[in-house]
């Protein structure tokens, strides 16, 4: 039988996150370690199963040293079948009433909810010292990345992991060795592409509104709105097809830009900020959907040997809008639909999402893993690595939240930018500003949090 208690108050849950450090500096406060009778990692699951909860529940369980200790999410058929999984575990609705009661039950947080919710809950694990697997992409606010550095400056001895699997694929970490390498000569340009959004179970593709006066008994709406303001339920938002929603998703842009953005800012460290980006789209979003087709130029100041200019350029595609072979400087075309492709004055970079890379130099194409000089690749669990550097054994980890606000925040300049079709806009990150648009400034970097569920701020 699942017990689920009652929500907290706001009043005691502030009383609790206070006491965890909110809004105040926590540099040099103790760190979470495995504290179960066995040693092993004891982990929080929020979003239990959804679109790929249950993955990442069941492949952090599967590490010997690690154990499903607490399970959270407002939908209680999930919750009872992954509670059937992890009998001993505790279950709860509301991810604050598990930080409220139930904190010193585990020492990590698998958060794999949708997107708007991201912040929010990964802040207040990070504010109770919890070590944080979060969900791609990262976050779902411009603002948030900074929030996300801050606390990373606050508690910098958290393990943090980004849901990107793919990069445990050794095309992936090839591809990162030849571009660092500089084993393609200098680079000039990236073109990245994904065939999401489409027609599938994951996207309200059609844009159509499916109003319901019946709330499904299992789904806790409140709860799954968190920090959005109130609405009425829409079968057609809840429970998987919100990334189409501009409140709750980033679309095909945000869903897989992390999954193909990394290689790029793993390769090369300078590309820290962007200083502009630029999308076109039929149409600006609109305030309820996202809008595509899009393809957005996210643009970096450079300034070193592996550039070959001062700017280097990402163009970035959704609907499997592609650049044409000449653009690539390859000469036949590309079929993936998910590709990552870097053009450099020695030839190209071609790798698909799972890892098959291939390299074009002199009108020849080669598998980019059978170059000379390359490592052989071995295996690397991608949630295991986390668990392990989570129990102080280093092993390769990609990407931790470092990393992972680099990747974001190309990935959300990119959709945010959709509500300004053709327009450059000249970001800068420090000031978390539009400089040169006061309405984008105003309109696409930050959200207003429903009372309750603001993430917590660090300082």
């Amino acid at each position: 039988m699942i017990v689920q208690s009652s929500p907290p108050t706001r009043r005691s849950f502030l009383r609790t996150t206070a006491a965890a450090g909110f809004g105040i500096s926590t540099l040099g406060m103790p760190l979470a370690r495995a504290a179960s009778a066995n040693g092993k990692l004891r982990v929080l699951s929020i979003g239990v199963i959804g679109t790929i909860g249950a993955a990442d529940r069941q492949a952090v369980a599967s590490h010997p040293n690690a154990e499903i200790t607490g399970l959270c999410d407002v939908d209680s058929n999930a919750l009872a079948e992954a509670a059937k999984a992890h009998p001993q575990a505790f279950t709860c609705k509301d991810y604050r009433e598990a930080f409220s009661k139930h904190v010193d039950k585990f020492d990590a947080v698998i958060v794999s909810v949708p997107d708007h919710s991201h912040a929010p809950i990964l802040l207040t694990a990070m504010a109770h010292d919890k070590h944080v697997y979060g969900q791609k992409p990262l976050v779902h606010q411009l603002a948030e990345l900074v929030m996300v550095e801050q606390a990373l400056k606050a508690k910098p001895t958290l393990v943090t992991q980004l849901g990107n699997q793919r990069m445990a694929n050794p095309g992936r970490r090839g591809a990162i060795d030849i571009l660092r390498g500089g084993k393609l000569g200098k680079a000039i340009e990236a073109y990245i592409w994904t065939g999401s959004p489409g027609p599938n179970m994951y996207f309200n593709y059609e844009k159509t509104f499916k109003e319901s006066a019946e709330i499904p008994p299992n789904l806790d709406w409140d709860l799954w709105l968190g920090p959005c303001e109130k609405m009425p339920y829409h079968e057609n938002l809840a429970p998987i097809k919100w990334r189409s929603w501009w409140d709750f998703g980033t679309n095909g842009l945000g869903d897989w830009g992390c999954h193909l953005l990394d290689v790029v800012f793993f390769a090369y460290d300078e590309l820290i900020t962007p200083v502009s980006v630029k999308t076109d789209c039929p149409e600006p979003a609109g305030k309820v959907f996202h809008v595509n087709p899009c393809k957005s130029t996210i643009t970096y100041k450079v300034a070193s040997d592996q550039f070959a200019a001062k700017t280097f350029p990402i163009h970035f595609y959704d609907s499997n809008q592609q650049p044409s072979p000449e653009q690539m400087r390859i000469d036949a075309p590309v079929k993936d639909s998910n590709m990552t492709v870097v053009v450099c004055e020695g030839g190209t970079l071609l790798l698909e999402a799972d890892g098959n890379l291939k390299i074009w130099r002199d009108g020849k194409m080669e598998q980019g893993l059978r170059m000379p000089g390359m490592p052989k690749y071995g295996k690397l669990n991608h949630w295991h690595a986390w668990v392990d550097n989570c129990l102080g054994t280093k092993t390769e980890l990609r990407a931790p939240f470092k990393d992972a606000v680099r990747i974001t925040e190309a990935a959300l300049l990119a959709v945010k930018a959709t509500r300004f079709p053709g327009q450059e806009l000249l970001w800068n990150k420090s000031k978390l500003a539009f400089t040169n648009h006061e309405e984008a400034t105003r309109t696409i970097v930050r959200r207003q949090y429903r009372e309750g569920f603001a993430p917590p701020r660090f300082s």
